[in-house]
């Protein structure tokens, strides 16, 4: 019996020397996945497509959702010598947590160095005359690049867009040992994928790769429309 491929998010944190991946494999993949299509809004009439039902603004936006389980009692069970010690002391709150990063904006800089900045600045300011409309820095943060792998004919980046995680069972120091997580990913485009780092060009190749992969795929069925075409014909 053929082993199946795990699918996983690999996030890119940002250090001062390469961006660190934090991949969260699957423990046991989804059973179903929803994958959805949205259109962009049709052209406004002032554009030149005006009369064109056909024209729209942009890329059609792509989504998928899916619910992952996560348990520790099989790696426990199998006595791991990793993830079955960790389990023992944490219960799956080391999964959770990793998940929770996908949604939690990473700073521009690391190492604290905004909030130092704000607080610098704040303490400079004091005994001096306050100006009518102070001047003031508003944090860069970002969310993360996500790349979701799902076997080798689907890397895309995306962004987290939901994530509501059920607990079901503890320990008894009520560390969570069961729980399951509904994830939302909305998919990246060429257009969405902005500067020149390392991580948006690890990125950008995805979306290519996929893309191109679909339009050879899509060439690959004219061979089915043709034999379905043969079938339709009363012979």
């Amino acid at each position: 019996m053929a082993a199946y491929l795990q699918g996983a998010l690999i996030q890119f944190m940002p250090t001062k020397l390469i961006p660190l991946p934090n991949v969260i494999v699957f423990q046991y993949n989804p059973e179903t996945m929803t994958h959805t299509w949205t259109q962009p809004p049709a052209a406004s009439a002032g554009s030149s497509a005006k009369g064109d039902p056909l024209a729209v603004t942009g890329l059609p936006g792509e989504a998928f959702s899916f619910s992952l389980v996560v348990d520790a009692t099989d790696p426990i069970a199998d006595d791991k010598p990793v993830s079955g010690p960790l389990s023992v002391v944490s219960g799956v709150a080391t999964r959770l947590a990793a998940l929770e990063m996908l949604v939690h904006p990473s700073s521009s800089t690391s190492g604290g160095g905004e909030l130092l900045g704000t607080v610098t600045a704040a303490l400079a300011g004091i005994g001096k005359k306050k100006e009518a409309n102070p001047p003031q820095e508003v944090p860069a943060n970002r969310l993360p690049v996500v790349l979701f792998v799902w076997g080798p004919g689907r890397i895309v980046p995306v962004r987290v867009t939901t994530l509501t995680i059920t607990e079901r069972l503890y320990n008894p120091l009520l560390i969570p040992t069961h729980a399951e997580a509904q994830i939302g990913l909305q998919v990246l485009t060429g257009e969405d994928l902005v500067g020149k780092d390392l991580v948006t060009k690890v990125a950008t190749a995805a979306d290519f790769y996929t893309d191109s992969l679909r339009e050879v795929l899509a060439l690959a069925n004219l061979a089915n429309a043709a034999e379905s075409v043969v079938g339709m014909l009363p012979l």
